[in-house]
């Protein structure tokens, strides 16, 4: 018997043994898809930090990793390292499959948009404007070539922003069969597009002139999930010719989760003499966590207000 409770002891013990053995084995290490995979459920939380460095983890296995070249961009830009953000854009670019390789020029162009680079956000975006050109994507093209007009505008030249919107509604034009919704809808584009450049250049019976050219568009009922573009219109207009009352009026009304329509809010306030009600909206702006012009022209200025006011 006291061999068998021995022998029993014996066994247990090895068992026991062999469990912590298995306990302090190492479990393998993340596939680099899934840190990519990790990285942007980060990113998208606004948790830019834990993001950048599970991409570089990533990187570290996969060194020629395409998607994580291109989150870890992304999330740099957001975080405010724009220059490393533009180097693994360049990467991006360089190893993106041809199905990705538009955006990841769009991305470079957005990436040049967050500090003020028009020269260099434009080459890019003219890039993605050819490529769509040459692929026979017209409706690619024009998209395109609308946002390159808006980064024209938003950085200061209203004159090439008119140019290429106006690029982007004849390009739309060359696109067969057209629905009547769709040409409604780049009629309104184009209309929407000549307001906003006449606000800049102050030139308010222009302006006031194509909101109402947008407004009748609209009220055909053609495009109703464009409705909101209506009061951002009129807000935008109103900011831009010193109607700060108006810009808050019709700005309250667009769309919210905009951080460029918030960044419009935070300045209008601002001048208007309500700095604390402005800087909510700056901060409103900063938990925005899209890599696009409306980000690249809000983020930098509310990172720069609130800071200002530490």
């Amino acid at each position: 018997m006291g061999r068998e409770i021995t022998a029993l002891g014996l066994f247990c013990s090895a068992v026991a043994l062999a469990g912590g053995v298995l306990a302090a084995t190492p479990q393998s290490p993340p596939a680099p898809q899934d840190l990519v995979n990790q990285a942007r459920r980060l990113d998208l939380e606004g948790k830019h930090d834990a993001a950048i460095a599970s991409y570089r983890q990533a990187l570290d296995r996969s060194p020629n990793s395409f998607d994580a070249h291109y989150g870890l961009a992304r999330a740099l830009d957001l975080a405010g390292s724009y220059e490393e953000a533009r180097q693994h854009f360049a990467k991006a670019i360089a190893l993106a499959p041809e199905g990705d390789k538009d955006q990841a020029l769009r991305m470079m162009g957005v990436s040049y948009t967050f500090v003020n680079n028009l020269s260099e956000a434009a080459k890019y975006f003219r890039q993605v404007f050819d490529r769509r050109l040459a692929a026979r994507n017209v409706a690619g093209a024009a998209e395109v070539a609308n946002e390159l007009a808006r980064v024209y505008l938003e950085l200061g030249d209203p004159d090439n922003a008119l140019t290429w919107y106006r690029t982007g509604y004849e390009t739309a034009s060359k696109q067969a069969g057209r629905s009547p919704a769709e040409f409604d809808l780049a009629e309104m584009r184009w209309a929407h597009a000549q307001a906003r450049v006449a606000a800049r250049k102050g030139n308010a019976r222009e302006a006031t002139r194509q909101e109402s050219v947008v407004k009748s568009l609209l009220d055909k009922g053609t495009n109703p999930d464009q409705q909101i573009q209506y009061p951002y219109l009129i807000g935008y207009v109103a900011f831009y010719l010193k109607d700060y009352a108006g810009a808050i009026a019709g700005l309250q009304k667009a769309d919210q989760e905009d951080p460029f329509v918030l960044m419009l809010l935070a300045q209008a306030y601002e001048r208007s003499g309500k700095a604390a009600i402005a800087r909510d909206y700056y901060r409103k702006v900063l938990a925005s966590t899209s890599h696009a012009v409306n980000n690249a022209f809000a983020r930098p200025l509310a990172r720069q207000k609130i800071e200002s006011t530490r």
